[in-house]
């Protein structure tokens, strides 16, 4: 997303692959045994630097999802890494110190935020300025990048639009140049059959065209895009029962029938192994865990969890260590895809995926069961323009080609995430 872009974020990345969908940074980036203590709030345990809001904010919508409340500190750790301007950068060591032109705030950290602040509730002003400044920074061709300025992507764009529709904007409202979020994100869907000529990439969505224009099929990317075409966050629930089929026209026939196109190459992608797999230069293939949770999480949404039910059960199977190593995002990512597809997070392959993500971090308030009605549910209700809140969600996203991503303004790791930035 253009939600990946940092060269060490993704050189981290390719160390644990797959991990989280970090916005174009990667998952966890390995401690350094010099580095000071982490602030007790914060959940997980490896350096912060490129991913601690990321994770952070998964973290808190996972809870949420899977009815548990968050512990009062680690909601405050978030809220105190807001810039004045709204935004948010992937980690400020030090929140008392004023933000400045240095800081590196992004989309993609700031629209994590925006969604588990949402969820939790009783945080209006920090999500207000939050989507404020998200929308103050929308290009002209009414996309997003990773940081601002940068070109638009798939990933980045969608995860704003699941930011935005977190607290109920609408979308054809929030316009720069004349052109709408869904104008940038259908510009990055390909059209059925051999379109980038490899044979496979039809329905999918690209990143972002290469420099001769040319779409690539990309699996974070379409993960993301059809989250996005659907107007869902990270964690939405279940769509309605489909077969996803892809149909001609997936660029001009509106956000609907781009989502089915993705998530019918997605379909594809997932039915001969179960999983999509990772191929980075240099490096042997090797399985996507993060990429094919986010895929589980869009093919749900899409057409229902039968859908998904293949890779659903493979990562039941198989990504129990994957998520162990690779820290709270991970686990994460896992109960998404539980929650899209009403399959208990409490026993995911026999992980109970709340109680290991709990672990990272402080102790949760209190559970659903222990708590009931506390939560304030409306109190990110109103967006700027008056709207009653709605449900949050965006399935996690993004790319690992965070160098080449941050040369070209991108973001949002192997499965694309940007994040904020404000003084």
């Amino acid at each position: 997303m253009n939600v990946r872009r940092r060269c060490a974020v993704a050189l981290a990345a390719t160390a644990v692959l797959g991990a989280a969908a970090a916005p174009a940074v990667a998952a966890d980036p390995s401690p350094s045994p010099s580095s000071p203590a982490l602030p007790s709030g914060l959940y997980g345990t490896t350096d912060p630097t490129y991913d601690g809001v990321w994770r952070q904010s998964l973290a808190l919508l996972a809870q949420t999802t899977a009815d548990v409340r968050p512990a009062d500190k680690a909601v405050d750790w978030l809220t105190g890494q807001q810039c004045a301007d709204g935004a948010f950068a992937p980690y400020r060591a030090d929140p008392a110190a004023k933000c400045d032109a240095e800081t590196p705030v992004d989309t993609n950290s700031t629209a994590a935020a925006v969604q588990a602040l949402a969820a939790v509730g009783g945080q209006q002003k920090t999500v207000k300025d939050a989507v404020a400044w998200l929308k103050s920074v929308q290009n002209e061709d009414g996309g997003w990048g990773y940081t601002p300025g940068g070109a638009s992507d798939a990933n980045s764009t969608s995860v704003v639009i699941g930011a935005l529709t977190a607290v109920t904007t609408h979308l054809s409202k929030v316009v720069n140049g004349g052109k709408a979020p869904y104008d940038a994100l259908l510009s990055f869907a390909l059209p059925c059959g051999d379109a980038d000529g490899d044979g496979d990439g039809g329905g999918a969505f690209a990143f972002q065209p290469d420099d001769k224009g040319k779409l690539t099929a990309n699996a974070d990317a379409t993960a993301a895009g059809v989250l996005g075409a659907l107007g869902k966050g990270l964690a939405p629930e279940a769509g309605k029962a489909a077969t996803p089929t892809c149909a001609d026209g997936s660029g001009t026939a509106g956000p609907e029938r781009a989502a089915a196109n993705g998530a019918a190459w997605l379909a594809d992608a997932v039915a001969k192994d179960g999983h999509l797999t990772s191929a980075l230069a240099g490096a042997e293939d090797q399985p996507d865990y993060g990429n094919t949770a986010d895929a589980v999480v869009a093919l749900a949404a899409q057409g229902g969890a039968e859908r998904a039910a293949k890779p659903l059960a493979w990562l039941e199977e198989n990504a129990g260590d994957w998520a162990s190593r690779s820290g709270p995002a991970a686990y994460a990512q896992l109960i998404f895809a539980a929650h899209a597809t009403g399959t208990d997070p409490r026993d995911f392959g026999g992980t109970d995926l709340v109680a290991a993500l709990n672990a990272t971090g402080p102790e949760p308030d209190a559970t659903a069961e222990q708590d009931s009605g506390s939560k304030d549910s409306d109190s990110e209700g109103t967006d700027s323009e008056g709207a009653d809140s709605e449900d949050s969600g965006f399935g996690t996203w993004w790319y690992v080609g965070v160098c080449l991503v941050f040369g070209i303004g991108i973001g949002f790791l192997v499965s694309g995430r940007n994040r904020k930035r404000q003084p």
